[in-house]
């Protein structure tokens, strides 16, 4: 009976509106995970969980004090403008709710209702959101708009372990981060005066020269913008030059070896077989073996930008899917803050504590109680420090996850460890080989301790070239002497990866951020690639505009400027309104400037337009009439998508496509039949290329599978939704499914099974 009662009483509570009694200390945490974690941490016995229009907070008593825990959804407020307008510049803005705001962002508002509601019956505040800017001005709003308080306390933790929460809790500071409070919401107001207003700029420019179209950059957006561009404009204006090699190669002791004459290129053809046909037929002598040892350093700890980075060349795990994977890893407790810039582990964390955890993990225990039989623990830190977290590591929790979150994890958990790990010592043999007085050079790097390598396994990105045991003045035969014409290649387009990096180094964006804007020049169709980046046409046009029109919107100096000043603000060595005033005086300028070539500019943008519409809507040329060309087409009469060849009416060639996700041109033919194929990207799936033809062997074999298991699903059958029509056998591009014969009146669908159930 006890039991029951407490379950009902349990479920009284869920339902409640608001907390019993008042004066009590109110916790706000950034997420509904965090807000759980805290509470359980906190409370001296089991929290109370309850719930106020759908958002749930807990009670909690703590050393008999009274507290309630609630939590926001992350930013509950943005910057807007006082009174809608287009007209640039603008700059009389304040904030608002984001659900007023932001149409995706309407379920905020119920997190920002529930907060006011809990605020009136509080006596303390307690910020408990992440530690960081963002995190900062997230509290800030909901103290200042929400709770109507100018102050509160700060709890700071990087990790959510119940230990490290309660550490928090009883170390918290009287007041906000002041200096992260004032850069957070000075970056905020910055960030729009610059999107706003310059896209502004661009929208109107458009508009002038007699058409419609939104585009937008931004303060961060436009330089980077800027180092894609200008590499694909060095890729273009490359001009291969050819050179030539000689290469002399042979099997000595049972293993293979290469060499290159020592000039490594020639520029001359005609030196090259001059050397070569002084060679040919001659004995080759070893003329000189040197072997050089070296020791290579443990691996500093994981921030966030070498996480990316290592999480892409080992996985190919985007830098934007890397920090949503560590996010999701943090907030379960089971890592440290993911957005952090530091290099460092503090003794503070408790190494053999970690490890301990870890070493009773199966697939950790080794190492870490390796690690836990050295005397002393002293990782290889790295130069970078972040004044609000440590650099990432691992709390020792074991997490019940796979796929790539099972990778990332891993990732983080061994390369904290190597970080402890001895010095690895390599060799590289360099061995001289002379025919006929001519030198060549063969070259191999071998690992001789692996120390640190064998805590990091399998991320240790190495090569291991052993060479053969040449011995000095020994005769060595070869079975090839030869020539190789080769060709001088261009730069190397950007990775995600290598694009966070350069960001990085030239100190744009935030390491918070960076992911986000690649993502953004991707998503307005400025740039284009998964693998590598490559500036689209639109993208090259934007940027020629903008550096003829104002070229401070896409010079990273003025950036980079600003970038410094958040900083000063952050130290208290500057105050917002400072750098605010000067921000618009710079604007003014610029749109000055801008203003004075808006007709060129806008023309300049419309014909961008058109040539990237072109180019990506042209699939290929007409498989059956030959002479036209099939491209994505848009009906205005039936408001669908579809494929047609350009030469309609006389030809009549027409593809279905899907009407809901994105799709993209594929410029990778069809194995099967040829045809050309479209890339098909749908919400919470992967890119999927799909034939557009209908006829496809692929698809014929399949439909003919389905077609059998087509009464087994219900073909002919009254429809289990209207009840008025019969399912039918009907096709589409993914394949066939049955549908109501009542479409467009009813759109019931049901799927057909791949496989009989019998």
């Amino acid at each position: 009976m006890a039991k029951k009662a407490v379950k009902k009483a349990t479920k009284t509570a869920t339902r409640s509106a608001s907390p019993a009694g008042s004066g009590y200390e109110l916790i706000i945490c950034e997420k509904p995970s965090t807000m759980e974690k805290i509470a359980q941490a906190l409370a001296d016995g089991k929290p109370l969980k309850k719930s106020d229009s759908g958002v749930n907070f807990y009670e909690l008593s703590n050393s008999g004090k009274d507290i309630v825990v609630a939590s926001a959804v992350g930013h509950l407020y943005t910057v807007a403008e006082k009174e809608k307008s287009f007209k640039y510049p603008s700059y009389d803005v304040e904030w608002h709710l984001t659900a007023d705001v932001e149409k995706g962002s309407s379920f905020s508002r119920k997190y920002a209702t529930a907060l006011k509601k809990l605020s009136k019956g509080a006596k303390e505040f307690t910020v408990a959101t992440d530690y960081d800017i963002e995190g900062e001005t997230i509290g800030l709003n909901i103290i200042k708009h929400l709770c109507g308080q100018k102050d509160a306390n700060r709890m700071k933790f990087s990790t959510v372990t119940a230990e490290d929460l309660r550490e928090a809790y009883s170390e918290k500071q009287s007041h906000l981060d002041w200096g992260q409070a004032n850069a957070g919401v000075t970056r905020h107001i910055l960030d729009w005066f610059y999107g706003i207003n310059v896209s502004r700029a661009l929208t109107t420019s458009v508009k002038t020269a007699g058409s419609f179209m939104i585009l937008s950059t931004g303060r961060v957006q436009g330089p980077s913008l800027k180092i894609v561009v200008e590499r694909e404009r060095e890729i273009k204006a490359f001009i291969p030059e050819d050179y030539w090699q000689i290469e002399l190669t042979g099997e000595h002791r049972a293993k293979r070896w290469i060499a290159l004459h020592e000039n490594d290129s020639f520029d001359k053809e005609s030196a090259a077989k001059d050397i070569l046909k002084k060679c040919k037929g001659k004995p080759a002598v070893i003329d000189r073996v040197e072997r050089r040892e070296f020791k290579q350093s443990a691996p500093t700890p994981f921030d966030l930008g070498s996480l990316q980075t290592e999480s892409y060349r080992a996985f190919g795990i985007s830098p934007k899917d890397t920090l949503a994977i560590a996010q999701s890893l943090y907030t379960g407790a089971y890592i440290s803050y993911p957005r952090t810039s530091s290099q460092k582990l503090p003794p503070k964390i408790g190494y053999r504590k970690i490890l301990g955890l870890l070493a009773k993990h199966e697939h950790f225990s080794k190492n870490a109680e390796f690690l836990l039989d050295k005397s002393l623990l002293t990782p290889n830190e790295g130069k970078k420090e972040d004044p609000a977290h440590p650099a990432i590591f691992p709390t020792g929790l074991i997490p019940s996850v796979s796929g790539r979150e099972a990778k990332v994890y891993e990732l983080i958990v061994k390369r904290f460890m190597a970080t402890f790990g001895e010095e690895a010592v390599r060799e590289t043999n360099t061995v001289s080989i002379v025919i006929a007085g001519e030198r060549f050079i063969t070259k191999g790097t071998r690992t001789i301790k692996r120390g640190w390598h064998e805590l990091y396994d399998p991320f240790v990105d190495l090569k291991e070239e052993e060479l053969p045991s040449f011995k000095e003045h020994e005769t060595v035969a070869y079975d090839k002497l030869h020539m190789l014409k080769k060709q001088t290649q261009p730069p190397r387009r950007y990775t995600p990866a290598s694009l966070v990096n350069e960001l990085e180094k030239r100190g744009l964006g935030t390491k918070a951020t960076r992911a986000e804007i690649i993502d953004a020049l991707v998503r307005r169709n400025y740039v284009k690639g998964q693998r590598s980046f490559e500036a689209t046409e639109l993208g090259m046009k934007i940027y020629e505009i903008l550096e003829k029109a104002a070229p401070e919107i896409v010079d990273e100096a003025l950036t980079q400027h600003f970038e410094e000043e958040l900083e000063q603000i952050r130290s208290n060595e500057k105050t917002s309104d400072e750098v605010l005033d000067e921000a618009k005086t710079e604007l003014d300028k610029i749109l000055k400037k801008f203003k004075k070539t808006e007709l060129k500019t806008g023309e300049g943008l419309i014909e961008a337009r058109r040539m990237e519409q072109d180019i990506v809507s042209t699939l290929s040329p007409c498989p059956v009439c030959k002479e036209g060309t099939l491209k994505i087409m848009f009906s205005k009469k039936t408001k669908r998508r579809f494929i047609g060849c350009d030469k309609y009416p006389d030809c009549s060639t027409i593809f279905s496509l899907p009407q809901f996700g994105l799709v993209q041109k594929n410029d990778k033919p069809c194995e099967h039949c040829q045809f050309p194929q479209v890339t098909i990207i749908r919400k919470g799936k992967g890119p999927s290329a799909q034939c557009v033809n209908p006829q496809c062997p692929v698809k014929l074999k399949a439909d003919e599978e389905q077609k059998k298991l087509a009464a087994e699903a219900g073909e002919g059958k009254p429809c289990p939704n209207c009840g008025q029509g019969k399912l039918a056998l009907r096709k589409s591009m993914y394949g066939m499914f049955l549908g109501c014969d009542r479409y467009p009146d009813c759109k019931t669908i049901v799927k057909i099974p791949k496989k009989s159930n019998e």
